[in-house]
């Protein structure tokens, strides 16, 4: 199965934490580099050009502090390039990670296949694509009024070969960060000490709860934090009476599967986009999240995610774009109405639209045991050693 691969490399727990911070270091560190450098420039450039020094327009509100300000500063490609920048270094990290920290192959981190399935990846890419520009035509036919053109064939063309060459860089360094480096890691670790499944729970349920907790009572920091903290001490008590009662408990795959997906989510939550729509708009993200997660489980492998997530954003870039999302690009369509987080913006794809999409991919690869995939002990070695030879003595 596919997190039973990480047990072919080193797997101890205390690796996977140091892979982590190399990882979020390279990303956030080194990949942020290129465009610090160029904003410098173009800053400088700006304040020479109006007679101002450098100190004084980073202190006037011409700073280009929020990502409106530094697409229209470096402009939508060239800025859309360099966070793809970023993004690739938190690649090399994880990669990095991987191969030496872990001694595990490529493949073995991607699937649970001889090779990686390119046939996969693919139907992954074009069936997000279908569906979502069904969804648009429909859309644009019931309401065209919030679309405004905004084709302009060379930005445009350089936008597509970004998205094309580029931003799959941007979409894998979260695919194997979530569904398969901490996948795998949580899961292959879930035996050897019940504080790991018990501090990964909680650390993925706290910041929901914070945001649960400031989204309905627009709580300070401190007094939230400490009525999440005490939320969390409960929650430790209460899954660790259910471990001594029901040892298999922390052992099973829905740990993995609820930490990566939740953390997924609201890593997004620094998004400009979810200040606009506010939090409700965390459950497209999270529930992304767990879809990317159930098709890795249920396929045995990451191909399907790999594709759906550079399928969803590369037609996303290329076809709407907004001045209040994190995805600011020269899109075909611009649309201007105003950010509502409706029924059809945040639940008619979590709920609807991807659950047909998992039917569809159940149906083409004939998905069985999904309580077992999904919800069932993570074995190790010994286990699967053990069945082998009594499966044999029978």
């Amino acid at each position: 199965m596919y997190i039973t691969q990480a047990y072919k490399g080193l797997h101890e727990f205390w690796r996977y934490i140091l892979g982590t911070l190399i990882t979020f270091i390279a990303w956030q560190f080194l990949g942020s580099i290129p465009l610090l450098i160029v904003l410098f420039f173009k800053v400088f450039q700006k304040a020479n050009d109006s007679g101002m020094n450098v100190s004084e327009l980073m202190n006037s509100d011409e700073a280009p502090q929020t990502i409106g300000a530094m697409v229209e500063l470096l402009g939508a490609n060239l800025f859309l390039f360099l966070m793809i920048v970023s993004f690739t270094f938190g690649l090399i990290g994880i990669l990095f990670s991987n191969k030496v920290l872990h001694k595990l192959s490529l493949t073995a981190l991607t699937t649970s296949r001889k090779k990686v399935d390119w046939n996969r990846i693919f139907v992954g890419f074009f069936t997000v694509i279908i569906f979502n520009l069904a969804i648009f035509a429909v859309g644009y036919y019931l309401a065209p009024d919030g679309l405004v053109w905004n084709f302009k064939l060379e930005p445009f063309l350089t936008l597509l070969v970004i998205c094309i060459l580029f931003l799959p860089f941007q979409t894998s360094f979260e695919e194997y960060l979530f569904r398969g480096y901490l996948m795998q890691g949580i899961g292959v670790n879930l035996k050897d000490n019940k504080w790991i499944p018990i501090l990964v729970t909680v650390m993925a349920i706290a910041p929901v709860t914070y945001i649960v907790l400031y989204a309905n009572f627009k709580l300070e920091m401190l007094p939230n934090l400490g009525y999440t903290g005490l939320l969390m001490l409960l929650l430790v008590f209460l899954m660790d009476r259910i471990s001594k009662t029901n040892q298999t408990f922390l052992h099973r795959k829905w740990i993995p599967l609820l930490f990566t997906s939740v953390i997924f989510g609201v890593m997004h939550a620094a998004n400009p986009e979810v200040e606009k729509l506010g939090y409700i708009s965390m459950v497209y993200y999270i529930g992304t999240g767990f879809i990317l997660g159930i098709m890795t489980l249920m396929d045995e492998g990451m191909e399907l995610a790999l594709g759906f997530h550079a399928g969803n954003n590369i037609l996303t870039a290329l076809l709407i774009s907004t001045d209040w999302s994190a995805l600011q690009t020269d899109a075909i369509f611009l649309d201007s109405s105003e950010p509502s987080a409706g029924f059809f913006d945040i639940f008619f794809p979590v709920f609807i639209i991807y659950p047909l999409m998992l039917l569809v991919f159940a149906k083409i690869y004939k998905w069985k045991n999904w309580k077992e995939k999904l919800f069932g002990i993570v074995p190790d070695p010994v286990s699967e050693l053990d069945e082998i030879i009594v499966i044999r003595e029978d």
